[in-house]
Formats: structure tokens, C-alpha cells, sequence
């Protein structure tokens, strides 16, 4: 257009052109279509112009044309008039519901009180830790709990679709898309890659796990640097990414779940195995995870080795399509009460939703400041004592938070001081 080489007869400003060419000519695909295709939409265009392979991840997007472009000759063409380009139809393959396996939570033996914390922090969205031996369960639990997640909305999947196209896993063919994201990286990940960056700023692990779980095992290993920038997308939801080549805010709502070892060696109050860590050792390893991190964890529960005689029960749990639907009723009576909300959730409550659906009698009011007094807990870990006991109230259908919501709830926070000063 600048020299005059195209005169198009579609006005290019009314498409958003995007692609990658090769020496020949030739268009490749890219990164982020989906994202693309919500972008155009969102300013107003009329269509998209992408390579093929692009194209159809793209089409998701209702309300938009997509049209498919081989080459840079196709592209000129088309703008020129010269030729039709159909409508691409939307590649529904990145949405259909995967053979996947996340497993059942029926294969779980014992556990019962970890798998009862597990329920309430999927049913509120709230963050949890669990704490316990080798051997115990922790990773197995952490690996199921996308099977008791409800579905995602068509508006949560297409967060996620756009998030992974970003990262360029559509485009490795990689579309595992039929149950929430559940990411689970190794200690050893560097800060940009658990929150994102690079050169050119794209995705990393706390937003490919958008909408789904983003699973810490070995909490103490991850650097403390990694750990301490997670605090403020913990509470925010988005991360913002400020590089050279421009800033970026993606979105980074996952629900956190983080296992750890008591000790060093993991066998610190086993009645099985002989602790052979010092006094030292063990503060010096529980100190890797800081107080202000731990404020952030709504539920801490404790995950004891099994015994012989629960390991050789042929007695299954309770499955995961059970715990699902007890968490589906308690999702809709959040859903219900924040109709008129930005929010949909317990666990994103604000002060002001607080005080309006956590109202405490003042007998429960008394105990919980007597908790809060003999546990030395701080104000935010106040707040979330209110939620986690809201999503109890609704796992058992209650308007009001009762007494014994409010007992358990407390129960969650009392490790935290216990293992950690």
C-alpha cells in the first residue's frame, strides 16, 4: 500500500491481518489466534485474515469472519477483489472432550480428612496445602481434583484456549481440552517460567493453569524468589509482565494446591519411621516457605501416612461424580448470591461481600477471636476463616455459617503455626 502496489478494494483497516511468511511466499501459522480472533471482535472488525492452520482456532469466536490465507499473493487478491475467500468454519476439534484420564477419586484409600478439605476448597476455589509423608497420597489427590471440577463455561474455555495458543500449544497439536488445566511444575523452574516473560513476553505456568489447578509439589524446594512473586497474583488473579518489547496482563485465576513434607527427611511425627533431622534443619526447611505466603493458603491440613490396614481395604471411596455433585450445589448457591457480582466464588470475596454473607452471632464471634488469639493468626488469615466457612455452610445447604462451619474452618488454619513457629 505504501508504494502504491495495492490499491485494495476491501478496506484493509476493516480486517485484522496476521501471519507468518516464509521466503516463498507462503503464510505459517501462529501463536494466539483464538486471542486474535476476541481482539478483532472487541475492536469492531469486519474479519480476520490468518494462515490455515490459524484460521480455524480463530473461528471459535461467534460473530466473526475468518478467512483462511495461503499466501501473501491469496492476501493481496483478496483485498483487491479479485477473488472469494470462504468463511472458515471453527476448528471445534480444540474444544471436544478428550479420552484423558485424570483418575477417580473412588481409587483414593483413607484420607478421610484430606479428602473432605479437598471438597471445600474445589467447592469455594480456595488454595490449599497439604502436609504429610512420603507416601501419603498428596500427588494422587492434587492429580484428581480436575475430575470433581465442574465443566468450564464456554467463556472459561475460551480463556484457556486463548491462553494456550498464546504459548503456541495449539499449534504442537497439543489439545487436551476436555477438563480444566492442571499444570504441575518441577521445583526447579525458574521465575519466568512459572510467571511468565521472556524476550518477547508470553505465558507461563500460573496462566496456563487459568481456570484450572496449579499443582506445588515440594513446596520448600521451588526458589523462594518464585514463591514470593506468586503473592500478588494469588490475591489479583493477572500477572503483569513488563519487558523491553512491551507489558502484557494475563489472567491467572487458578485454584493453588501445594504439598510438602513435614521435614527434610518427611517423617517427623511418623509413629512408623525414625526422624533423624535436627531442630535446625527442620526450622531452617520450613523457613523456605514464608509467613505472608502461608496467609495466602486458605486451608492447611494435615496428610498422615496410611496404615496396613487401610492400604488392603478393598472398600472404595467416595467417587469422584459424588463429590462433584455435593460441589455443583454449593458452586450454584455462590453463583446465586453473586448474580448481581463481578465475582463467582467464595474464595474472591471482598470485605464488603464479607460483612454481607459472613455474619458471625456473638457466641461465634467470641470463638473465633479466641482462635485467633491462641494461634496468633493474622487479619487476612480472619478473612479467610469467613470464606472457607461460607463454602462449608453451603456444602451443607445452610443460609447462615453455623458453629460447627465455623469449628472447621478454624481447624484448617491451625497448622500453619503449628508446623511453622
Amino acid at each position: 500500500m505504501a508504494t502504491e502496489q495495492l490499491k485494495p478494494l476491501r478496506r484493509p483497516a476493516d480486517y485484522l491481518i496476521a501471519g507468518e511468511l516464509g521466503l516463498s511466499g507462503m503464510t505459517r501459522p501462529v501463536k494466539g489466534a483464538l486471542a486474535m480472533g476476541r481482539l478483532a471482535k472487541k475492536l469492531g472488525k469486519v474479519g480476520l485474515l490468518l494462515p490455515p492452520r490459524s484460521a480455524g482456532e480463530a473461528a471459535l469466536v461467534e460473530g466473526l469472519v475468518v478467512h483462511a490465507v495461503e499466501s501473501l499473493d491469496a492476501a493481496h487478491r483478496f483485498l483487491n477483489g479479485e477473488i472469494q475467500l470462504p468463511a472458515v468454519k471453527p476448528d471445534t476439534s480444540s474444544t471436544e472432550e478428550t479420552d484423558i484420564s485424570v483418575g477417580d477419586f473412588s481409587e483414593i484409600k483413607g484420607q478421610h480428612a484430606l479428602r473432605r478439605a479437598v471438597e471445600v476448597a474445589v467447592a469455594g476455589n480456595h488454595k490449599l496445602l497439604m502436609i504429610g509423608p512420603p507416601g501419603a497420597g498428596k500427588s494422587m489427590i492434587a492429580k484428581r481434583i480436575p475430575s470433581i471440577m465442574p465443566a468450564p463455561e464456554t467463556e472459561e474455555q475460551l480463556e484457556i484456549l486463548s491462553i494456550h495458543s498464546a504459548a503456541g500449544r495449539t499449534i504442537r497439536g497439543e489439545r487436551a481440552w476436555g477438563v480444566r488445566p492442571f499444570r504441575s511444575p518441577h521445583h526447579t523452574i525458574s521465575d519466568v517460567g512459572l510467571l511468565g516473560g521472556g524476550t518477547i513476553p508470553g505465558p507461563g505456568e500460573i496462566s496456563l493453569a487459568h481456570n484450572g489447578v496449579l499443582f506445588l509439589d515440594e513446596l520448600p524446594e521451588f526458589k523462594r524468589s518464585a514463591l514470593e512473586v506468586l503473592r500478588q497474583p494469588l490475591e489479583d488473579g493477572e500477572v503483569s509482565i513488563s519487558r523491553s518489547a512491551g507489558k502484557i496482563t494475563l489472567p491467572c485465576a487458578f485454584m493453588l494446591v501445594a504439598a510438602m513434607n513435614p521435614c527434610p527427611c518427611g517423617y517427623l511425627g511418623d509413629s512408623k519411621h525414625e526422624c533423624r533431622c535436627s531442630p535446625t534443619q527442620i526450622q531452617r526447611y520450613r523457613s523456605r516457605v514464608s509467613g505472608p505466603l502461608l496467609d495466602r493458603i486458605d486451608l492447611h491440613i494435615d496428610a498422615p501416612a496410611l496404615s496396613i490396614a487401610e492400604l488392603r481395604s478393598a472398600k472404595p471411596g467416595e467417587s469422584s461424580a459424588l463429590l462433584r455433585s455435593r460441589i455443583d450445589a454449593a458452586k450454584a448457591r455462590q453463583l446465586s448470591r453473586f448474580a448481581s457480582a463481578t465475582i463467582t466464588s467464595n474464595a474472591r470475596m471482598t470485605h464488603a461481600h464479607i460483612r454481607q454473607h459472613c455474619q458471625l452471632d456473638s457466641t461465634q464471634g467470641d470463638l473465633l477471636q479466641q482462635a485467633m488469639e491462641q494461634l496468633s493468626l493474622s487479619a487476612r488469615a480472619y478473612d479467610r476463616i469467613l470464606k472457607v466457612s461460607r463454602t462449608i455452610a453451603d456444602l451443607a445447604g445452610s443460609e447462615r455459617i453455623e458453629s460447627p462451619h465455623l469449628l472447621e474452618a478454624i481447624q484448617y488454619r491451625s497448622l500453619d503455626r503449628k508446623l511453622f513457629y
